[in-house]
């Protein structure tokens, strides 16, 4: 499962906020330096202590203890030359730079608090993301003549596991996929997730019908709920269920209070809107007499069906504004689902700074005509086996 990075020269391309946390890093030295101008240029008839001090207070959020330490340092200096060089420095001048230097020493501190609790946060992103992995393992990179694109978006102020998901089996009934959001985060949300996965992958093998397998996913929805106490009782999930059958004629979609999936081909974009609403999984009991509504769709060769969570089309800019993917996908792309997904993820960073405000689960599949998926599983010579992935 990538996340949005790229690689470049076999490393890793940092993110948006990455970039613009290595550009505000030089912000201290950049006031220190305007404080030496001005000083200069004015001949110390300006007070620079202000601008000095800043330096070091911002210093203590951007930089390591040692660094936020030198242009303490360089600042004091600094400000120990402006008194110096003064004709007569008296008072006026010693109240400033004794303000400087205790500065100094509370943006160290600061800076080591900080980084402690950037420490503790990191830790526990990296446990939500082990935990991620462990119940949402890799999918494959292709399925019959899907090829398919995965990605996962951790927000960037949150630090539990989130209840976003996705699945793609393969099974005698044909292609079957599920994208899905559990309400809440934290071991709740993990319990849920790892039960309905259990259960769409159940339902897929030995449902002949697409609503069988929603009817399935709706009833393990309910048990998981009756199971649980407090808040943990309202759960409930919206999912997109969609099927290919075996000859790829067409596509089976159930809908249950998910953002519709986007139809990606020959440069438009098409969101495959249910005509019937219905509601999300925990919320309507099925029996085996009520209808699920499924709505069927062409998907051409070459197409790419993008599935995704509401992390994508709630991310907000600074004024406010919604994310919309179809302007985003509305030009050509080559039959690859990683450049849609890729093109998604760019196009998102741009829009909310790099600060992703909720976790974001995104599934793409591209359908490939029958000769190239022969042509991906022609023998090995040396062992007459099937060659995935040439």
């Amino acid at each position: 499962m990538r996340n949005g990075r790229r690689k470049s020269g076999g490393r890793e391309e940092p993110t948006e906020r990455e970039r613009r946390r290595l550009r505000l890093r030089w912000l201290p030295a950049a006031m220190i330096v305007a404080a030496l101008v001005v000083s200069f240029v004015t001949r110390g008839a300006l007070n620079t202590f202000p601008l000095l001090a800043a330096a070091t207070v911002v210093a203590a959020p951007l930089l390591s203890l040692r660094g936020t330490c030198a242009i303490g340092v360089v600042a004091n200096l600094l400000g120990l030359s402006i008194v110096i060089l003064k004709r007569e420095p008296g008072i006026d001048e010693a109240v400033p730079f004794s303000s400087l230097v205790l500065l100094t020493v509370v943006a160290a501190f600061l800076n080591v608090v900080l980084a402690r609790d950037r420490a503790q946060l990191r830790t526990s992103r990296e446990v939500a993301a082990v935990l991620q992995r462990a119940v949402l393992p890799d999918l494959p990179d292709r399925v019959g003549r899907l090829a398919v694109a995965t990605r996962y978006e951790v927000a960037h102020k949150e630090a539990a596991i989130g209840g976003d998901f996705f699945a793609i089996k393969e099974t005698p009934h044909g292609i079957r996929m599920l994208i899905a959001d559990v309400r809440g985060k934290g071991l709740q949300a993990i319990r849920t997730v790892n039960a309905l996965l259990g259960s769409f992958h159940e339902a897929s093998q030995h449902r002949p019908d697409l609503p069988g397998v929603v009817r399935q996913l709706e009833n393990r929805m309910q048990e998981v709920i009756s199971e649980s106490s407090g808040e943990d009782a309202e759960s409930f999930a919206t999912a997109v269920v969609a099927e290919l059958p075996p000859d790829y004629s067409v596509l089976r979609i159930a809908n249950r209070g998910h953002e519709a999936p986007l139809l990606v081909h020959d440069g438009k974009v098409l969101p495959l809107e249910p005509a019937t609403p219905a509601l999300p999984l925990g919320l309507d009991l099925l029996d085996a007499d009520d209808e699920v509504p499924v709505d069927l769709f062409d998907l051409p060769v070459g197409a790419t069906l993008v599935l995704y969570t509401d992390g994508i089309n709630e991310a907000r800019d600074a004024d406010g504004v919604f994310f919309d993917p179809v302007p985003a996908l509305s030009r050509h792309f080559p039959p690859d689902p990683d450049a849609v997904l890729d093109a998604v993820l760019s196009a998102v960073s741009r829009h909310t700074g790099g600060n992703l405000q909720d976790d974001a689960a995104l599934f793409a599949v591209t359908l490939e005509d029958a000769v190239s998926g022969a042509d991906r599983l022609r023998p090995a010579p040396e062992t007459g086996r099937p060659e995935h992935g040439a």
